[in-house]
């Protein structure tokens, strides 16, 4: 579905993926789950481009649900797999940064957990790193902030021309109201918090965070307030 001009949610995917167009080729934000490379595709074709028209494939974070299919789109694509450096080597062994803080017993049985319950996703070492302060030849200039707390080496963009934010899962749609990321799944609270009020300063007409529909300004009050 189209959210503004040029940028555009895949459905039927678990974490929200998104196609940001140009004239000259297209840009993904994050990869899905691992095996969401044929919905991601399919929607890129009903969008009337082949698969070689995407060139790059901008990666919030290390979770499976949005790095799980970036090594196979890559292979079906050509494109440029780009991350944060904490990131990015969390990605080049298929593993998640968001639990490396847990010790003990939690790290121990969440590690385990993983391994029984989920499908692992396939390692994908970027081909490019990002960093904070980037700005990326996208949307007229996609900015690259780095937002650590729902994983340590989380990163969003921002594009000044459109007002739109691309937050991952730093800031969370629910129910038609923004969160920050908190609580078990979430390294650090505090630099969670910082990095919310850090996007919202920004004044971003658009926010499409990781989970949830975009979230348009008159939703942004409750959170500000909350953060103030």
């Amino acid at each position: 579905m189209q959210i503004v001009p040029n940028v555009y949610r895949v459905p039927g995917v678990v974490a929200n993926v998104f196609v940001l167009v140009d004239p000259d080729a297209l840009t993904l934000i994050d990869a899905g789950l691992p095996y969401s490379q044929r919905p991601i595709l399919d929607y890129v074709a009903r969008l009337g481009y082949p698969p070689q028209a995407v060139r790059r494939l901008l990666v919030t974070h290390a979770d499976r649900d949005h790095m799980g299919s970036a090594a196979a789109l890559r292979e079906r694509t050509g494109a440029r797999v780009c991350a944060s450096r904490i990131e990015g080597e969390a990605m080049a062994r298929g593993q998640q940064t968001r639990y490396l803080h847990l010790a003990g017993w939690m790290g121990l049985a969440f590690k385990l957990l993983s391994r029984v319950l989920f499908v692992r996703a396939r390692p994908a070492p970027p081909d490019e790193i990002v960093a904070d302060g980037q700005v990326l030849p996208v949307l007229g200039g996609l900015h690259v902030l780095a937002t650590p707390g729902h994983t340590p080496g989380h990163v969003s963009f921002f594009a000044p021309g459109p007002g739109v934010l691309f937050a991952g899962d730093s800031l969370r749609s629910l129910g038609g109201r923004l969160r920050v990321s908190n609580g078990a799944n979430t390294a650090d609270e505090a630099q969670a918090r910082e990095s919310a009020r850090r996007q919202l300063a920004l004044g971003p007409r658009v926010i499409c965070a990781g989970h949830g529909p975009a979230i348009f300004p008159a939703a942004l009050s409750p959170l500000q307030g909350g953060l103030s």
